[in-house]
């Protein structure tokens, strides 16, 4: 699996495709900077070969991964839209809505943190 495309195919559901799809989506209307990637069988954005956040799917929810720091800046934000919030990443249920607001103060803030940054992880 080496495109987007490719990961979204071995989602089987088609309202979980359709979930990730707008989110992808969003990020490439905000972000167009980011590249995509899939490493590890996981759509990640990445920036000057950087990560920036990462996604990966299971059978309840849909797990973002931007980074401990980043976690750790935005914890507030996370807790305050009640998303359940673990130690490299937080979740995102089916059936809750994605707060994009949040997702894009999470990606500017790595992207900006990290702009100098020569390696893939913090």
């Amino acid at each position: 699996m080496n495109t987007f495309q490719e990961f979204l195919e071995t989602v089987e559901e088609s309202e979980k495709r359709e979930r990730l799809v707008s989110i992808f989506s969003y990020i490439r209307k905000e972000f167009p900077e980011l590249q995509e990637e899939v490493k590890w069988k996981q759509p990640m954005f990445t920036d000057h070969g950087t990560f920036i956040i990462g996604f990966s799917v299971s059978k309840g929810h849909i797990s973002v991964g931007p980074e401990r720091a980043c976690l750790q800046k935005f914890q507030d934000d996370i807790k305050k839209v009640k998303y359940p919030l673990l130690k490299e990443l937080f979740q995102i249920s089916w059936k809750e809505p994605v707060d994009f607001e949040l997702l894009h103060k999470m990606i500017a803030y790595n992207i900006e943190d990290k702009k100098e940054h020569p390696g893939f992880w913090r």
